[in-house]
C-alpha cells in the first residue's frame, strides 16, 4: 500500500511546495514504494511555528495532570498499534521486525514514564533569609518547540522529545527525516487521535535538510520558537547550535557516535563476541550508539578476533522480514557514503567478517543471505583489524555495517584511545575486575557507559545523550529531560507590610567568639 502524505498544520493538511516531491521505498526492495510525499518549503515551517505558537496558551492551560492523562492514552494508542507501525518501520527503513518491535515498545515505555509526570511537575517551597515572607519555584514550559530527527528511529527517538515536551505544556512542530516520512505521519496520527490534541498542539512538516534550516532560521527571527531539538550527524548539530546560539538558545542536540568497546584480559570473550556483533551490525551499523572500534587487550587479541570473525561470518543477513541481525541501508545516500568508508580501508588492515566487502549481489555472495540480494540495498558485514591511531577509520563515525579492531597494554592506554576520536556518546567494557569498572568510568568521556554491555540499547527511565561531538551535554529521556522542555521561575511573596530588602534587612545572630570552656 502507497501512502500519500503532506504536513499536517493546525490540523489541516498543508499544500507542499511547486513541484517538490519525492517518493519514499523500500530500501530491501527498492522497487517497492512505500510513500508519495509533498515536501514543503521553508514557509511550510514557519506556518507551523505560527500555529504552535497560537495554540501553546491555552495547552499550557491545561491541568498537567490532565495532559498525563493524555500521554497515558497515546501509550495505549501506540501499544493497541504496535505490530502495524512496526512492520511500516521494516518496510520504510529496512529495520529488522524484531528490532521494529522494540522500537515501538520503546514509545510505550517512554509514555508509561511520563504519564505520572504531570502529577510530579514539582516546585519547591523555599525558606526565606526574612521573616514574613515566602519563597517559591515553578517548572513552566518553555514555549514552542522544534524537534528535528533522523530516521534511522523514526518513532522511538522522535517520542524522546515529543512525550515530554508535551506534558510539560508546550507545542510542537516536528520534522521527521525525509528518507522515513511514512514512519513520522504513522506517529503523528497516533498522537493526534491517541491524545485527543486539539488542532495546533501537534505539527508536522515534511521537509528537506536545507529548506527545513531555512524555515528554522526565519522561524527564530521571528521570535516563534523557543526549544530546537536535534538528533542527526554531528556536523549538521554544529549548525543548529550555531544558529540558536545567534538567538540565545540552547538546543538539544543529541549527534553521532565513535563508540568504543574495551576487552580486558579477564572478560568472557563469548559474551563481549556477541555485544560487538549486536552493536556492530545490529540495524546495519546505522545506529548512533553503533560500536566503533573494539579495543582489546594484547594478551586477547588473535582469541577475541578468531571468534569475532566466526560469529560475523555466521551471522544471518538479509529480508529484515526474517530472522536476521541486520537488513539493508536505511536510504540510498548511506550507502553511498558507506562506500566512501570502505575507501578507507589501507593495506595494513586486516578484513574479515565475510566473503567480500561492498554490496551484497548475485556476483557478490554472502553465505546464509536471506531473501533477493539484487532487490535491495545490503551490504556485508566488515571488520578491520590492526587500525591504527591516526587512521580515518579509527577517527570518524563510519555509519554502516563495519567494526574496527585495535589492541592496547594497558587500560590507560585503552582509554585515551577511547577518547581520542572526540566523540562521547556511548562506550562499553569487558572485565571482571571491579577497580577497571571504576577506572574506565571515571576517564571515558561518554555520556553513558555500559559495563559487560554492548554500546546500544537505551530503557526510557535512564538519561540518554552524549558530550563532545556527540552533543552539547543535553540529556533526553527519564526526569532529566524535563529540564529541555520546561525553564525555572521563582517567586518571592513578602507578606510582611514593609520593604524587606534581600542580603540588607537580615536578622544577625551574634555569637560570642571568645568563649572558652573551662579547665
Amino acid at each position: 500500500m502507497t501512502r500519500n502524505i503532506t504536513s499536517i498544520i493546525a490540523g489541516a493538511p498543508a499544500p507542499g511546495a511547486s513541484g517538490n516531491r519525492i517518493t519514499s521505498t523500500n530500501p530491501a526492495r527498492t522497487s517497492e514504494v512505500v510513500a508519495d510525499v509533498s515536501l514543503g518549503d521553508a514557509g511550510t515551517f514557519v506556518a507551523a511555528a505560527r500555529a504552535a505558537r497560537q495554540a501553546q496558551p491555552a495547552w499550557a492551560d491545561v491541568p498537567a495532570p490532565v495532559r498525563g492523562r493524555a500521554i497515558a492514552h497515546i501509550g495505549r494508542t501506540v501499544e493497541a498499534n504496535a505490530e502495524a507501525l512496526a512492520r511500516l518501520v521494516t518496510r520504510e527503513i529496512g529495520k529488522p521486525y524484531a528490532e521494529a518491535l522494540g522500537e515501538v515498545r520503546e514509545i510505550v515505555d517512554t509514555c508509561d514514564f511520563f504519564l505520572g509526570e504531570g502529577r510530579r511537575l514539582y516546585g519547591q517551597t523555599v525558606p526565606s533569609e526574612m521573616p514574613d515572607k515566602q519563597l517559591f519555584t515553578f517548572r513552566n514550559p518553555v514555549g514552542v518547540v522544534s524537534v528535528i530527527t533522523a530516521g534511522n528511529f523514526p518513532v522511538a527517538v522522535p517520542s524522546w522529545y515529543l512525550i515530554p515536551a508535551l506534558l510539560c505544556g508546550n507545542t510542537v512542530l516536528w520534522k521527521p527525516a525525509d528518507y522515513s516520512p511514512a514512519c513520522g505521519a504513522a506517529l503523528f496520527d497516533l498522537l493526534v487521535h491517541g491524545g485527543g490534541l486539539p488542532d495546533g498542539v501537534l505539527n508536522l512538516v515534511l521537509a528537506d535538510g536545507e529548506t527545513t534550516f531555512t524555515g528554522l532560521e526565519l522561524a527564530l527571527e521571528e521570535g516563534l520558537v523557543d526549544k530546537v531539538g536535534f538528533t542527526g550527524s554531528s556536523a549538521v548539530g554544529s549548525r543548529i547550535g550555531e544558529l540558536t546560539g545567534r538567538y540565545l538558545q540552547s538546543a538539544c542536540l543529541e549527534l553521532g557516535g565513535k563508540n568504543p568497546m574495551v576487552v580486558t584480559p579477564s572478560a568472557e570473550l563469548d559474551l563481549a563476541v556477541e555485544a560487538a556483533l549486536f552493536s556492530g551490525f545490529g540495524t546495519a551499523g546505522q545506529r548512533c550508539t553503533s560500536l566503533g572500534t573494539v579495543i582489546v587487550h594484547e594478551s586477547v587479541h588473535d582469541d577475541f578476533v578468531a571468534r569475532f570473525d566466526k560469529a560475523t561470518r555466521q551471522a544471518t543477513v538479509g529480508d529484515p522480514f526474517g530472522d536476521v541481525v541486520y537488513g539493508p541501508m536505511l536510504d540510498e545516500k548511506f550507502a553511498q557514503r558507506f562506500e566512501d568508508y570502505l575507501g578507507w580501508i589501507q593495506p595494513h588492515h586486516s578484513v574479515l567478517g565475510s566473503t567480500a566487502i561492498g554490496r551484497i549481489t548475485a556476483a557478490s555472495p554472502r553465505e546464509g543471505f536471506t531473501g533477493d540480494p539484487d532487490a535491495g540495498m545490503f551490504y556485508h558485514p566488515v571488520i578491520v583489524d590492526g587500525v591504527r591511531d591516526d587512521d580515518a577509520i579509527f577517527l570518524n563515525e563510519t555509519f554502516g555495517p563495519i567494526v574496527g579492531v585495535t589492541t592496547y597494554r594497558n587500560l590507560g592506554e585503552a582509554l585515551r584511545l577511547a577518547n581520542l576520536p572526540g566523540y562521547g556518546l556511548s562506550s562499553s567494557i569487558y572485565t571482571s575486575e571491579p577497580a577497571e569498572v571504576f577506572a574506565f568510568r571515571r576517564g571515558i568521556s561518554a555520556g553513558m557507559v555500559s559495563i559487560n554491555n554492548s554500546t546500544s540499547g537505551a530503557e526510557a527511565h535512564l538519561p540518554f545523550g552524549g558530550n563532545a561531538k556527540s552533543g552539547n551535554g543535553s540529556r533526553q529521556s527519564g526526569m532529566w529531560v524535563l529540564d529541555q522542555f520546561t525553564r525555572w521561575q521563582s517567586m518571592n511573596w513578602d507578606y510582611s507590610g514593609h520593604l524587606q530588602k534581600a542580603q540588607m534587612d537580615v536578622t544577625e545572630l551574634t555569637p560570642d567568639e571568645s568563649f572558652r570552656l573551662a579547665d
